[in-house]
């Protein structure tokens, strides 16, 4: 298959590695800025002064080991090492939500660890992600986790997208961080919008849209198991999101890339095929010796089995032979016996009276002589039967010779109508030779005209056919056309008077509804699943005519049939969902990834396609860009920015000018950039900030909250609170 050249097996998990526990003696009263990058996936910690971060999968588990029943707390990639903890691991985010706490200080106590963090405190100052539009509360609780639990000497917050909009635009020092931008950050469970002007965000204008990676790996595995509802295999959410990251991608103009997978060799062109494990049917291979024997051996078995049922049949054979004999020399006793002692005598072997003795003689009579010329290979001609009494005046009969005349009769009309039957078979036959002699007659004076002339009766019956099950379908919608005639005709069924039972009865009157074929034509036509003897009829007639044309017609083909016909109208279904033989185990693990490549991305734009009922991202960067007039708005998309994991799928910076630029005036300059590492930069941003003066004066101290409270908000140009204007959601 030319497909086989997408084929991606699915990669195999494996067992993670736990890092190391750092030393801490560098960084001992140094008080050191820690960073915390809190994401809803990843949880990535360090020291400014650090490279790298260290990155773990921001998950818990409360789990109790089997063997030894003691109770373990997992974090990250420990979860995955025991296979039981999966199932009971959470976040601390619910969607896009902090909510958690206890999650959260897990999930602290980790990073402080692996930190080499012993003290009794944690002496450092504190930066720490949140997302754009986060609830006050959740802020306050985690400032009081922060100060009450670790003693931290300050606590700063800040928006992811902005600190990676800072580490990729951020000036040489001692200049003042004054970058103009438009911040499109692509999270795990939102997408936000935030403009950027003089190196501050303008939260009062950002906007968010609940649409995520998250959500967009949900709608992925969604379809998967829509296309495939009897996959071998457990597709995991794992799995779907490395599907997404590798095989989708956003396309520039959606409707025209739909065009074009309309095309069956298009959609297969455009296909990813991603093999999953499977068990291949394990085939025993036996040698010529082996299989000598097993032939040999089933042979023998054979012949066995033929002489077992010889056996039987003899010995069936014979025990009707004796029951024969004993009902014979039975019969030969009713003239010996008185009339009560024969009475008693059929009574005590289980006949009513002498016609089911003689009934009985006879049957087994027929069953002998058929099965003497079974086992003799007798094919001898039947003598035509005689009926004697039919031609005796029922003056000359006595009241017994009247029966068996009566039952002459009725054998004699059976034995004409099998004649007659055999007659008409026979004239049928003849005929049938006839026409096939005309037929090839015709055939060897003009085959081009008696080939046309099948063609011609082929295309009518494929015609029939195709009416047939577009009235079908047609029935199925209670709009069209047939289904309101349908409904008439039972109306007018309903609406019709119909005489009672009692009344047909008084006035001889006999409802004949039934007896005529036009009766069923409307019983058909109101009945959707009644089935139509026209139907197999016609398919037969077709077969008929595709094989004579297959057969003399050297220009009808395979692909001409009606068969190859309804399939090729169905390749574009066939394109979309290749189907395997049963016996094909690789071919059943397969998955084909086609539309839904552009399909699940394009739900950033139109999140109703999920049903999602909420603006996509083109109507957000619309509505955000028209709150600034034009000067301002052209030093906004002069640097419109794309961060986060979904930003690094193919097409999205395509997918994105072709959006902006009609909202655009024609002269103004549009660019757009992709972050430097979408999954480091807000990390580095941070660090990058937290060796700056400026840091000092943004974090919440531990005097300040003791005396105002975890409600404590200082406004700068990286947080959430940066103005009085309250932050507007796009959902609202």
């Amino acid at each position: 298959m030319s497909d086989s050249l997408h084929i991606t097996p699915v990669p195999r998990a494996s067992l993670p590695t736990l890092p190391a526990v750092l030393s801490y003696d560098e960084h001992r009263g140094q008080e050191t800025p820690l960073i915390i990058d809190n994401g809803s996936t990843t949880l990535r910690f360090g020291f400014c002064t650090s490279a790298v971060p260290q990155c773990q999968p921001n998950a818990v588990s409360k789990y109790k080991e089997r063997k030894t029943n003691k109770p373990l707390l997992l974090f990250g990639d420990g979860i995955d090492i025991e296979g039981g903890a999966k199932s009971q691991a959470r976040t601390p985010w619910e969607g896009d939500v902090l909510l958690n706490f206890d999650a959260l200080e897990n999930a602290l106590d980790y990073a402080f660890i692996h930190l080499g963090i012993d003290a009794e405190s944690v002496e450092h100052p504190v930066l720490m992600t949140e997302r754009l539009c986060s609830p006050l509360h959740s802020r306050s609780l985690t400032t009081e986790l922060m100060f009450e639990q670790y003693r931290v000497p300050s606590v700063a917050y800040c928006v992811d997208s902005v600190m990676s909009f800072y580490h990729n635009n951020r000036p040489s020092a001692p200049a003042p961080f004054a970058a103009d931008g438009l911040v499109v950050s692509f999270n795990s469970a939102s997408t936000s919008v935030v403009p950027v002007m003089g190196g501050r965000g303008l939260m009062s204008h950002a906007k968010r849209i609940p649409w995520g990676a998250n959500q967009a790996t949900d709608y992925l595995l969604k379809l998967i198991q829509l296309k495939y509802p009897t996959f071998p295999t457990r597709v995991t959410a794992t799995q779907t999101n490395w599907m997404l990251q590798n095989f989708c991608e956003f396309a520039a103009d959606y409707p025209a890339r739909l065009r074009a997978l309309k095309d069956p060799l298009g959609l297969r062109a455009a296909e990813r095929i991603v093999q999953f494990p499977y068990a291949a049917p394990t085939a025993e291979e036996k040698t010529e010796e082996e299989l000598a024997r097993i032939a040999e051996r089933k042979r023998e078995q054979g012949r066995k089995l033929q002489e077992i049922a010889a056996k039987t049949r003899m010995e069936k054979l014979v025990q009707k032979e004796n029951d024969f004999q004993y009902l014979l020399g039975l019969r030969e006793r009713r003239e010996e016996e008185s009339k009560k002692e024969w009475a008693n005598t059929l009574q005590e072997e289980g006949f009513e009276d002498d016609d089911e003795l003689d009934n009985a003689i006879k049957k087994l009579e027929g069953d002998l002589k058929k099965t003497r010329k079974k086992e003799t290979n007798e094919d001898e001609m039947d003598e035509p039967p005689s009926f004697p009494l039919l031609d005796v005046p029922d003056a000359d009969l006595d009241e017994d010779g009247l029966k068996e005349k009566r039952k002459q009769r009725l054998l004699k009309a059976g034995y004409e109508a099998r004649e007659r039957a055999k007659r008409e078979k026979e004239r049928e036959r003849e005929e049938r030779e006839a026409v096939e002699r005309r037929e090839e007659e015709e055939r060897d004076r003009d085959l081009t005209g008696w080939a046309s002339k099948l063609r011609k009766e082929q295309e009518t019956i494929m015609n029939k056919i195709k009416e047939r099950n577009r009235r079908k379908v047609a029935l199925s919608d209670r709009k069209s056309a047939a289904a309101q005639a349908r409904m008439k005709s039972i109306a007018n069924l309903a609406a019709d008077d119909r005489v009672s039972k009692k009344r047909r009865k008084a006035s001889g009157v006999e409802d004949m509804f039934g007896a005529d074929d036009a009766d069923w034509a409307i019983y058909r036509k109101i009945n959707t699943a009644a089935p139509s003897s026209d139907e197999e009829e016609d398919l037969a007639n077709l077969q008929t005519v595709e094989q004579k044309l297959l057969q003399y017609d050297p220009s009808f083909t395979t692909e001409h049939t009606h068969a190859a016909l309804s399939a090729q109208r169905s390749a574009l279904l066939s394109a979309f969902r290749p189907q395997y033989d049963d016996g094909d185990a690789e071919g059943k693990a397969r998955i084909h990834l086609n539309v839904e490549r552009w399909r699940v991305c394009e739900t950033w734009f139109s999140p109703n396609m999920a049903g999602v009922d909420s603006a996509g991202l083109g109507e957000v960067l619309q509505s955000v860009l028209s709150r600034f007039p034009d000067q301002e708005k052209g030093r906004l998309v002069k640097n419109v920015f794309v961060t986060g994991g979904p930003s690094q799928l193919p097409g999205l910076l395509p997918r994105l000018q072709a959006t902006l630029r009609p909202i655009l005036p024609p002269e103004m300059p549009l660019e757009i950039v992709r972050a430097a590492d979408p999954f480091l930069d807000t990390w580095k941003g941070m660090a990058a900030f937290a060796k700056t003066d400026e840091f000092k004066r943004v974090g919440v101290t531990r005097e300040e909250y003791e005396e105002y409270g975890g409600e404590r908000i200082k406004r700068w140009w990286g947080g959430n609170w940066n103005s009085s204007v309250p932050i507007v959601d796009a959902e609202e």
